[in-house]
């Protein structure tokens, strides 16, 4: 049986697949959305559906608008990160800034918020407010190096000596 030629292009269209529906999973439907577009493009016709089928709900989803009614720091917090999933930064830095100051000390929050600040291009914000969530819950430091609302700050040397602390030449 002769090799297929189109193999490469189905390897990467099943990849471009498993990238968005982790998006997907994070509710983090505005990437699913480019990704499974990227899909369509694939040779796999079956991909291509699945794919469709994903996407009628992220547009469901992100078409949808939360709620206003938030009341408690948790809520404020589930409506900012709601939004910033949309992208819509401006209303999710008022809830954030509102559930962070009903709630100084909740790490989630000020984690939060430094991925919003890293996605709006708040360099020195971000590296602030990351500090903080560490200092709150140094487990923060080890999501922090796999989640990719941070990748703006990956080439940023503060970023790496704050979440590879290890790395700095005294341990050991």
């Amino acid at each position: 049986m002769p090799p297929d030629p189109e193999a490469p292009a189905r390897q990467q269209q099943l990849k471009l697949y498993e990238e968005a529906l982790k998006h997907f999973q994070q509710q983090k439907f505005q990437r699913a959305q480019q990704v499974l577009e990227r899909v369509l493009e694939g040779p796999s016709k079956e991909l291509g559906d699945r794919a469709k089928v994903h996407l009628r709900i992220c547009e469901q989803r992100i078409s949808r608008l939360p709620a206003p009614t938030a009341k408690s720091a948790e809520d404020h917090y589930t409506q900012g990160v709601t939004l910033m999933n949309l992208g819509r930064w401006d209303e999710a830095r008022e809830h954030l800034d509102r559930a962070r100051k009903a709630a100084p000390k909740a790490d989630h929050i000020v984690y939060a918020m430094a991925a919003l600040d890293c996605l709006t291009g708040e360099a020195d914000s971000a590296m602030q407010n990351l500090k903080v969530a560490i200092q709150l819950r140094p487990e923060n430091r080890y999501h922090a190096r796999n989640d990719e609302d941070f990748a703006f700050l990956q080439e940023d040397p503060r970023f790496t000596e704050l979440l590879y602390p290890e790395r700095d030449g005294s341990a050991g």
